[in-house]
């Protein structure tokens, strides 16, 4: 029996979270559906049950992450925490995979509340073990008190570089060095923006002093250009980079001993469930790529299809909440054509200074030509299939006019990330080649939006009980 909800918001997160708690604060049933053990997404993220995660009070993110956890217990939402969503169809009917299997709901209205993918640009040596995405070392850091090694280095561009690396450092762990593709004034000629938000950028000024007294020596403007290693992490390349974020040839590079490489090179709006509905995309470079159209009021082009929080576009976690907010009251209207002005006002003033604050973060991320040009010909791109950059390259020189195309004659993105991790990345390789991001488009999506067994949705069978039909006629 497929259960209702007057809503259903996917995605529990900072933009979920808040949504889910405004839908219900109207009155109206809401299902929040996440992957995760509990609600918090990437920032918030709920430390395993059992661990120690320390004193409080000097993490402002877990503050938040509890406050809204238990604004989510005191409210009339219903959570499926560990269930993964695998396939949205028509009426938002809605089917995920938990722990006692298959499960599928319907709402009238539905929130897309599914956040980012990392993107990590491939370089020679990005698959050795001991190579950990930004995100994939947060996880580790945040969730089970790990460090990622003893002797770090972290790489990559924006906030989360600074971030990860504090909390490796206040861990325990050392931090070799930070490697940042962005200069000291790209971060100077953001000043104005980030001190629309003061409490970040003291927040971030902090991590800096304690990243600074600990001795970790920064590389602006540098990129790591290879791994070395074969069973295990033992160094990394230094090199410079241009201001397409290109290395520099003939530059001699810097060996940097370590046991462990993070690194991350922005994000991108996870497109899955909109996609999978037929809502209009547009491209956007500074939003992270492929982000869905929507209005004011947060709806698609899909009817009662509403999305919040960074899967609609990289502003960072305080615009999520205040999206997921806005969003929550959109829904409600939409349910019954009730209004908050006053309430709305207030958020819509919160949400212009975080977005200014986000937007100048995200800018900092936005993928460029250069560091696409840098991958060479053997580095693989697609690690769940093995497809290098040159592969990648023939499709296009026989004949591959967009990523589904190149897709179909490579096996890139076949995987079971089904592109999440590769395919931003091949699409703008192809896109150099194509006449651009717009005109190589994006992965085609199809269900299941996750791997998942066949036996899991089947069930337990006997191949005898199966009946075999009668022979065609001759």
């Amino acid at each position: 029996m497929t259960a209702r909800f007057e809503a259903i918001v996917i995605g529990g997160g900072p933009a979920g979270m808040a949504a889910s708690v405004t839908i219900a604060a109207a009155g109206h049933s809401v299902l929040l559906v996440d992957e995760a053990a509990a609600p918090g997404g990437q920032v918030y993220r709920a430390t395993f049950p059992g661990l120690d995660a320390g004193p409080v009070q000097g993490d402002a993110d877990r503050r938040l992450g509890d406050a809204w956890r238990a604004r989510l217990r005191g409210s009339a939402v219903q959570v499926a925490s560990e269930h993964v969503v695998w396939e949205v169809g028509e009426g938002f009917r809605v089917s995920a995979l938990g722990s006692n299997g298959s499960v599928s709901w319907r709402a009238r209205a539905l929130v897309a509340a599914t956040g980012t993918t990392e993107r990590v640009v491939p370089f020679k040596g990005w698959t050795t073990p001991g190579v950990f995405g930004l995100a994939g070392a947060t996880v580790m850091l945040k969730a089970q008190m790990t460090l990622p090694g003893q002797n770090v280095v972290v790489a990559g561009v924006g906030p989360l570089l600074a971030a990860v690396a504090y909390k490796i450092v206040t861990s325990g762990g050392r931090v070799a060095a930070i490697v940042d593709l962005s200069s000291a004034s790209d971060w100077l000629g953001r000043l104005p923006a980030m001190a629309t938000r003061p409490d970040l950028l003291a927040r971030g000024l902090m991590w800096m002093a304690r990243l600074l007294r600990a001795g970790v020596p920064f590389h602006r403007r540098s990129t790591i250009s290879a791994v070395h290693g074969a069973a295990r992490v033992e160094a990394v390349d230094i090199v410079p980079v241009d201001g397409d974020r290109r290395p520099i040839p003939g530059r001699q590079p810097i060996s940097m001993p370590c046991d462990a490489l993070v690194i991350g090179h922005g994000l991108v709006p996870q497109t899955d469930v909109t996609g999978l509905l037929g809502a209009l995309h547009r491209f956007e470079v500074a939003r992270g790529g492929w982000i869905a159209e929507r209005d004011g009021n947060f709806e698609t082009t899909i009817p009662g299809l509403f999305i919040a929080g960074d899967g609609g576009g990289i502003f960072g976690a305080a615009a999520a909440t205040a999206q997921g907010e806005l969003a929550g009251h959109a829904v409600s209207r939409h349910l019954s054509g009730h209004s908050t002005a006053g309430e709305i006002g207030r958020l819509r003033r919160q949400l212009r200074r975080a977005q200014r604050f986000g937007g100048a973060m995200a800018e900092l991320m936005a993928l460029r030509d250069g560091q696409v040009d840098a991958i060479t010909a053997d580095c693989v791109v697609c690690r769940c299939e093995d497809v290098t950059r040159a592969e990648i390259d023939a499709a296009v020189d026989a004949g591959a006019t967009d990523v589904n195309q190149m897709k179909a004659w490579t096996r890139c993105g076949m995987g079971p990330c089904q592109g999440r991790s590769c395919g931003d990345v091949a699409a703008a390789i192809v896109g150099l080649r194509v006449g651009g991001r717009v005109v190589a488009g994006k992965f085609t999506v199809r269900p299941p939006i996750r791997p998942l067994p066949i036996g899991k949705l089947t069930g337990r069978f006997d191949y005898a009980d199966i009946p075999i039909p009668k022979p065609a006629p001759l």
